[in-house]
């Protein structure tokens, strides 16, 4: 389902405005079915310190980093949000829980990755979370060979919804924004990549794109399935 192109991909510009040469995928709730647990963890680990936190607000920050996610957090519970500390039992309870579970691949992943990489396009991994995780998720699940480059939180001064991971993306594929897609699952995830010039993709999961986020979408589709052939459409625009 097309939700607007954007502006700065009229069809007055040139051809190799399209020219998509590389997809990038945000990791937790694209490619590993991890944000329903970041999400009850945080409310469990917040609630276990006094403060009323519930599934709304911990959808306000998915996919931010520690400074962004801890300034909203405060704006909305007050200074006394002790985020380093909630923010450490909310990780040993998703770690407890990923012990005991695995880490649970998203549908159709393997198969979009094989198809597009298959075809010529480069594949890379951009996420707020930091490397150690990251490579261990994804090595769990057999796929972290698959991409040319791999691109965490720590590696760049500012985590989304600031441009930097992204811009720090392309920069290391050797690319041009315009050439890339970013395939994004939450909001703030969507911000990053469209303010960095990337043309964006969203994978809804835990909740549908606002109308402020639409705005900020080449496409919007239901699933990693549908990926391909909507890259193939992007293209041709």
């Amino acid at each position: 389902m097309v939700y607007g192109i954007l502006h700065r991909h009229s069809m007055s510009q040139s051809k190799n405005a399209m020219d998509i040469k590389a997809v990038v995928f945000d990791m937790d709730g694209v490619l590993i079915d991890t944000e329903k647990y970041l999400t009850t963890f945080w409310c469990q680990a917040a609630n276990e310190a006094g403060f009323p936190m519930t599934m709304e607000h911990a959808l306000e920050i998915r996919s931010l980093s520690g400074p962004f996610a801890s300034k909203k957090l405060k704006s909305i519970f007050g200074d006394s949000f002790d985020y380093e500390k909630i923010r450490s039992r909310r990780k040993e309870l998703m770690n407890t829980h990923l012990k005991e579970k695995g880490i649970e691949i998203k549908p159709y992943v393997k198969e979009c990755i094989c198809e597009l990489r298959d075809v010529g396009y480069r594949l890379a991994v951009a996420t707020s979370t930091d490397s150690i995780r990251t490579e261990k998720y994804l090595r769990e699940i057999s796929i972290f060979e698959y991409f040319n480059n791999i691109i965490c939180a720590n590696m760049v001064s500012n985590g989304k919804p600031e441009p930097d991971i992204y811009i720090y993306t392309c920069n290391k594929l050797g690319l041009d924004p315009s050439q890339c897609v970013a395939i994004e699952d939450s909001p703030n995830g969507v911000e990053s990549a469209y303010r960095s010039g990337m043309n964006v993709i969203m994978i809804p999961d835990l909740a549908p794109a606002d109308e402020h986020t639409k705005k900020m979408l080449n496409f919007s589709i239901k699933s990693m399935a549908e990926l391909p052939e909507t890259i193939k459409q992007l293209q041709l625009l």
